[in-house]
């Protein structure tokens, strides 16, 4: 959704069949319509011929997103491109969801309001209370959504509900220990982003870290990737490990799991909602 007409600046993501003449015939648009790149990123993957690309570029004045898009759609079917345009400044409208470990929200709502995330979070659901009085200090609307058995069909519909009022792009899913149904990853599709531990499948069920242990682990590492019907196995956005010893107890890699997980999170709705992110099929191309 556009947030602004008119911009300074502005960043197209776009991929296609790859072959030549795609690079000249977008930067000569550009050109054309007073455009100047300030970056470019693009990756052409050789075993499928498929293509990527992601500029930032600086417009004149009164050049607005309307006429570049219409200046580029022709463009954009000659190639058959799948392409978005939006404003360099445009905060993506974020929900995130948390259950009781709140080490990821913490953190994010932190970057936010440091301005390292130049996102909106306007909401924060959650199916336990004990982050309501964090979530509101920053002054973010919380909903209490309890999940059981019985009620998850009522709850899916809720989150639904908010997700539609408060016009939200995102949602990440910071340590939320629900699985969500099939209906709701259709409706989610490509802007739901979730967190684990990087031991799946290895250490499975309670107390991962305590496995690990057990089983004298020498990494420690979290993966952020898009939400599928697969658990925890949809297409990976951002990976983080760190090298762990003999000396490390449960709690010793409990906190450097957080500490990934935090990390990986964060990068992923970083690169997510700069527009880094180009998803194609159950992998990610991350222009970075």
């Amino acid at each position: 959704m556009e947030r602004a007409e008119v911009a300074d600046e502005y960043v197209l993501t776009l991929d296609c069949p790859d072959r030549p003449g795609i690079v000249h015939a977008v930067s000569g648009l550009l050109l054309e319509q007073g455009c100047d790149i300030i970056d470019s990123k693009q990756f052409g993957e050789p075993s499928e011929r498929h293509f990527f690309m992601r500029l930032h570029f600086r417009s004149d004045a009164g050049t607005t997103a309307a006429s570049l898009r219409e200046a580029l759609e022709p463009v954009a079917d000659g190639f058959g491109m799948r392409w978005r345009l939006e404003p360099h400044s445009a905060r993506r409208r974020v929900l995130i969801m948390v259950s009781k470990f709140g080490h990821c929200l913490n953190d994010l709502l932190y970057r936010v309001r440091n301005g390292e995330l130049n996102v909106e979070v306007v909401a924060v659901v959650s199916n336990h209370r004990d982050h309501e009085a964090l979530v509101e200090w920053h002054g973010i609307p919380f909903f209490h959504v309890p999940v059981t058995a019985d009620t998850k069909p009522a709850a899916e519909a809720r989150l639904l509900e908010l997700v539609e009022e408060f016009d939200v792009e995102l949602v990440v899913l910071a340590r939320y220990m629900q699985v969500l149904s099939d209906g709701l990853i259709r409706e989610l599709g490509g802007r739901a982003i979730n967190i684990h531990h990087s031991f799946l499948p290895s250490f499975k069920g309670a107390k991962p870290y305590h496995q690990a242990y057990a089983r004298g682990v020498k990494t420690v590492g979290a993966t952020a990737h898009y939400v599928n019907s697969e658990l925890d196995e949809g297409p990976i956005i951002s990976q983080q490990v760190v090298e762990v010893d003999h000396t490390y107890g449960p709690e010793d890699l409990v906190a450097a799991g957080r500490d990934t997980e935090c990390k990986a999170l964060s990068n992923a709705v970083r690169w997510h909602c700069e527009g880094r992110v180009i998803l194609r099929g159950n992998r990610t191309v991350v222009l970075r």
